[in-house]
């Protein structure tokens, strides 16, 4: 390909313009500091477990960066501009999240979900109504949005879901339940699938749509984890209306548009699954020399596995991401990175009882020991959020290997025609 001179040129205009929003905006970090046993903060919690208050506190802060940020021209970087997107390249958004990874930047976590997920479907299936109100919006920061996929009789098989919505002349009136919604208690709109025609086959009779979540009729209720906190919640619907124009996709067509949502999901996790290996590969090391096992050979051989899995799990995410860069929907490969950070979790766990033993369960005050256990008991979740173990598993054996598909509760089986009696003699 010939080398573009104006494009190379329109970037590094950019990436000045960028760089000066980002200095006139916020003070730039300091040189990172070598990593010292025993000094700064132990905390390595999984799920960050916030006070309501201080939780309010950072949802401000972060809502008013991102609006900042959006106001700037640097929101929405690769968006369409009749959404209000800035319509601008992936290399574009890439030299932006270069030069703001110079500054102290306030978090954007509680845009994950909403941004990484509920946005890319209602621009892939949303009507041209629900594209125009809310895109802009969420991008600003104007509203959050969260996922009601999972049910309490429907997580991994999600297509066996009962929460209905039944149609009532241009509205849709919704009833049910769903949980472990992450961030439902500050989200302003939901993305939910719903049970529309119960005669169908269970993947064939759902919708997707789009709800308010202060709408009459939604109730929210926290959930609290084994960690202590509560990042997740039980949302209950009791004749909650929504215009036909929430709908996103066609009517029954939902398993799409839940696909659409699930894969953006396994991305944003899975690509958790080789980040930070080296502050964590130097954090386990000082504790292993802290504790004087820097020569046990079986601490040595666990430490050593756990760094190649790390660094696989990272060059394997890396090619999934460079196929999204280049414009390609995520695929299977993304169920893989899924397994691999579930996986990885499960061999950090093992050294860490290994080496900490009883310290891992009774809090004695002693730096860098007890601290490890809400990563421990956080762990478990990730064995379910963005799709089980089985379902994953499920997933890269059917699509990626080609084997046979499990025969469902609405596939025909090979047995069913088969008539029983009783053998005479």
């Amino acid at each position: 390909m010939p080398y573009n001179y104006r494009v190379s040129v329109e970037l590094d205009d950019f990436t000045k313009r960028a760089t000066a929003f980002l200095s006139d905006s916020l003070p730039r970090k300091e040189a990172t500091k070598a990593f010292v046993w025993g000094e700064g903060s132990d905390n390595m919690s999984m799920f960050e477990e916030k006070s309501r208050e201080a939780e309010k506190e950072m949802v401000a802060a972060e809502k008013a960066w991102r609006k900042k940020k959006y106001d700037a021209g640097f929101g929405w970087i690769t968006g369409p501009t009749q959404y209000g997107g800035a319509g601008l390249t992936a290399a574009h958004e890439r030299a932006y999240q270069t030069a703001e990874a110079g500054f102290k930047a306030p978090g954007q976590g509680i845009f994950t979900i909403g941004l990484g997920m509920v946005a890319p479907t209602i621009l892939a299936h949303g009507s041209n109504e629900a594209k125009e109100k809310f895109l802009q919006a969420m991008y600003r920061a104007d509203i959050v949005g969260c996922q009601l996929f999972s049910e309490p009789g429907a997580g991994s098989d999600l297509a066996s879901l009962q929460t209905k919505a039944e149609r009532d002349g241009d509205e849709w009136v919704i009833t049910g339940q769903k949980v472990w919604t992450s961030g439902a208690h500050y989200s302003d709109i939901g993305e939910i699938i719903c049970r529309t025609d119960p005669s169908l086959p269970k993947h064939k009779g759902l919708t997707g749509f789009l709800i308010d979540m202060d709408a009459p009729g939604v109730e929210i209720r926290p959930l609290r984890q084994m960690t202590g906190g509560a990042s997740f919640n039980e949302v209950f619907f009791n004749e909650v209306r929504v215009p036909d124009w929430y709908r996103l996709g066609e009517v029954n067509s939902g398993w799409g548009v839940a696909l659409t949502t699930l894969m953006n999901e396994r991305a944003a996790i899975g690509t958790g699954s080789g980040g930070g290996e080296v502050s964590m590969m130097t954090r386990i090391t000082a504790m292993v020399r802290h504790f004087g096992l820097q020569d046990d050979p079986l601490v040595r051989d666990m430490i050593a596995n756990l760094y190649i899995n790390y660094r696989v799990a990272n060059f394997t995410n890396k090619r999934a991401m460079d196929k999204m860069k280049a414009g390609q929907t995520p695929g299977p490969e993304m169920s893989t990175s899924k397994m691999a950070l579930v996986n990885n979790q499960k061999l950090l766990n093992d050294f860490l009882c290994h080496v900490l033993g009883a310290k891992l369960q009774a809090d004695t005050g002693e730096w860098g020991t007890y601290a490890w256990s809400q990563l421990v008991l956080g762990a478990p979740g990730l064995r379910i959020a963005g799709g089980s173990d089985e379902v994953m598993r499920n997933i890269v054996g059917e699509r990626v290997l080609g084997l046979p598909k499990d025969a469902g509760i609405d596939s025909k089986s090979p047995f069913r025609d088969l008539k029983v009696g009783t053998q005479k003699d």
